[in-house]
């Protein structure tokens, strides 16, 4: 009885870079994306457009300007972040560390 089993290699996604949207959370931020997003749609010709075109249009403006405004991503992260590591975790892992040493 032969056994043979199916593997295939893990392949890595390639980088893509992202626009730092979380930005968009402080106020001057978002109010200076606002305002470039208002000027770029005021100076843009909107008349004999379809529903397809107009939305290609709006989305091309808003990911342009997010993208000035905010910032791309230059590469994947080295350092995950965890959302739990605080002092309190710091200090015990200080504490049992001087703790292992003596």
């Amino acid at each position: 009885m032969d056994m043979q089993f199916n593997t295939t290699k893990r392949r890595y996604k390639k980088f893509e870079p992202r626009i730092h949207v979380w930005k968009l959370k402080k106020e001057q931020t978002c109010e200076e994306y606002k305002s470039m997003v208002r000027d770029k749609v005021v100076e843009e010709e909107w008349k004999h457009l379809d529903v397809n075109e107009h939305w290609h249009k709006m989305k091309k403006i808003m990911m342009e300007t997010a993208q000035h405004i905010c910032g791309m991503s230059k590469g994947p992260s080295r350092h995950k972040e965890t959302w739990w590591w605080n002092e309190e975790v710091a200090e015990a892992v200080r504490e049992k560390k001087m703790k292992y040493r003596k």
